[in-house]
């Protein structure tokens, strides 16, 4: 659902002063006659909203609207990225975007003004006016900032360091001809019998050569060096340009790069998981029959993610202390639903999709919604209730071969846990025997307030039993 613009007034400047009086209710006068005058405010300020409870600003993506457009309440706007996907925003009122205050590309603070919204058409150049005022304003504040000194240009070093760029060599005529006294004012090039017939073998063009010879003739030696500086200025290309294919493409080596919204929001969420006491229990578990479940249920369009999600609800199901969280640090809530977050690595940042009661949907309705879901997440489209609701999260690098890492606890939740890569092992029989199976490490970490070592490890124990024989996840 698009989110609504808020808006407040600014009252438009009158000649008759206005006097509030106790007696009556805000927005109505008293003058000499008795006669009541109602004060209606004819531009309003649009503001940035708050599009999840942890953003702090916003990006604007792109006006939908431009200025002096018509709007009418519920319509689009402005696209909004906030620090987890992109938004349509709506307006609540009538009016005219009158005048856009930050522009497309730029960030405003939650609450902000981001532009101006005019009750009437007569009204657009009065709201401009107030935007140029509040710009100018701004640009005086800042101005009156001394700028920092400059730096000296003897100490500066240069941002992207690299191999120096070879010069070409001087191909005027004129230059030529002072460098080779021999060549008769730049018509002819003297040089030796033996030196053209290198300068042919080696294709060195004599014209870019000075001679060393008597008068300035080139000799075979002057060709042999023009030759080695060329070879020696291919190779170096050749370096720069295999260095600079082996990079990552998009990627411009030792240039400092800002955070995106999404980024800055994961490192504060980042930061603060740092004040939560954690602690973590791995587990091995063998796959071999969600394995061969796996490949049955495949072209029916079961994912895995959605087989490990439903695992993990189903074990949660038996112990709701795992799937509990705890946010003000004196008191934890058994949450009523099971909401499985899954981490999702998408461009500039990291995403936690949820799958809402994951216990109770089949595993065909699971997979169609996770790939509904990721769909989103990569479009930057999901709603917040489709990112901030989860209860219990998933990490999986399997896919990358990784056997074993930690996750860190997002705040809000009771607990993380990690999945590795299901890889082929030699393990002990129940007959005395060595034998292979496939085995995958898994590692939670949990909220030590309110998860004991023993919750962690009843809850591993139950999930490897409904992986190991997965009869249950497809009913």
């Amino acid at each position: 659902m698009a989110q609504l613009l808020n808006a407040s007034f600014i009252p438009t400047t009158s000649s008759h002063t206005l006097r509030r009086t106790p007696n009556f209710p805000p927005g109505i006068c008293i003058s000499g006659r008795r006669s009541r005058t109602q004060v209606q405010a004819k531009i309003r300020e649009i503001f940035m909203p708050a599009l999840s409870s942890t953003m702090t600003e916003g990006k604007i993506v792109s006006w939908v609207k431009s200025e002096g457009d018509q709007l009418s309440k519920g319509e689009s706007v402005v696209v909004v990225e906030s620090d987890k996907a992109d938004m349509d925003v709506e307006t609540f009122y009538d009016g005219y975007l009158a005048a856009i205050m930050v522009e497309e590309g730029g960030v405003a603070a939650v609450g902000s003004a981001i532009a101006l919204l005019a009750e009437t058409e007569s009204e657009i150049d009065e709201a401009r006016a107030k935007a140029n005022s509040s710009s100018q304003s701004l640009s005086s504040s800042s101005s009156s900032t001394p700028p920092p000194a400059p730096q000296p240009q003897t100490g500066k070093i240069a941002e992207n360091v690299g191999p120096a760029p070879v010069s070409p060599p001087v191909k005027t005529v004129a230059a030529a001809s002072s460098a080779h006294p021999a060549s008769e004012g730049g018509k002819r090039i003297v040089a030796s019998p033996y030196a053209k017939k290198l300068a042919k073998e080696l294709k060195v063009d004599l014209g870019r050569v000075v001679g060393s010879g008597p008068l300035g003739r080139i000799v075979a030696k002057d060709v042999e060096a023009a030759a080695s500086s060329a070879a020696e200025a291919a190779a170096t290309a050749a370096t720069a340009g295999a260095a600079t294919s082996a990079a990552v493409p998009g990627i411009e080596l030792g240039t400092v790069v800002p955070f995106t919204t999404m980024q800055s929001a994961v490192s504060r969420n980042m930061v603060e998981s740092l004040s939560v006491p954690t602690f973590r229990v791995g587990y091995t578990i063998t796959t071999d029959a969600l394995d061969a479940l796996y490949k049955k249920v495949k072209s029916k369009g079961v994912t895995m993610t959605a087989l490990l999600a439903k695992a993990t609800a189903l074990a949660l199901v038996k112990h709701p202390v795992v799937n509990s969280s705890c946010r003000d640090g004196q008191s934890f809530v058994y949450n009523s639903s099971i909401n499985i977050a899954v981490a999702v690595a998408i461009d500039g940042g990291l995403i936690t999709p949820v799958l809402q009661d994951a216990d109770k949907v089949d595993i065909y309705s699971l997979s169609r919604k996770w790939k509904e879901l990721v769909d989103k997440a990569r479009a930057k489209q999901l709603q917040p209730h489709e990112y901030n609701t989860g209860t219990f999260t998933l990490s999986n690098l399997g896919m990358f071969g990784v056997d074993r890492f930690d996750a860190i606890l997002p705040p809000g939740t009771g607990a993380i846990m990690a999945v590795g890569a299901s890889q082929p092992t030699a393990v002990g029989t129940k007959d005395g025997r060595i034998g292979m199976k496939n085995q995958m490490q898994v590692n939670v970490t949990a909220d030590h307030r309110v998860i004991y070592g023993a919750d962690l490890a009843s809850f591993l124990k139950t999930l490897a039993s409904i992986i190991e024989d997965p009869k249950d996840l497809t009913f």
